[in-house]
Formats: C-alpha cells, sequence, structure tokens
C-alpha cells in the first residue's frame, strides 16, 4: 500500500489507463459499425498515452524516494 497520495493517485491513474486498453481492445473486437472503430479506437491511444504519462511520473517520483509502500 502506498503512503503519499499523490502515488496512489499516479497508481490509480496507471489501473485506470490498464482498465481503458482492455475495454477498447474488446470493444474494437465486438464493434458492429466504423463509429464504434473510431470510439475504441480514440479510446485505446488515450489509454497508451496516459499510461505511458503516468509510468513516466511514477518513476520520477521513485527516483525522488518519494515511492515507497507503506508496511504496518
Amino acid at each position: 500500500m502506498l503512503k503519499k497520495k499523490c502515488d496512489i493517485n499516479i497508481a490509480q491513474t496507471i489501473d485506470l489507463a490498464q482498465q481503458m486498453i482492455k475495454l477498447a481492445q474488446k470493444g474494437y473486437e465486438q464493434r458492429e459499425d466504423p463509429g464504434c472503430g473510431i470510439l475504441y479506437g480514440i479510446l485505446l491511444d488515450s489509454g497508451y498515452r496516459l499510461l505511458d504519462l503516468a509510468q513516466k511520473e511514477k518513476h520520477t517520483h521513485m527516483k525522488k524516494g518519494w515511492w515507497k509502500r507503506y508496511h504496518p
């Protein structure tokens, strides 16, 4: 469990981005018209961009020593 609120938010953003990617892949496979393809293409692209940014921020926090897990 992370201790700092900013780190928790980043971890949640990473989880959200991964969910976006999974939903986009599933939705694209199950689409029935071009509009859905556009929707899930944008969702997929956005998910990957968000994941990349969040992971970079996580690594920045790790380098600063901020990203620490709390062990009670």
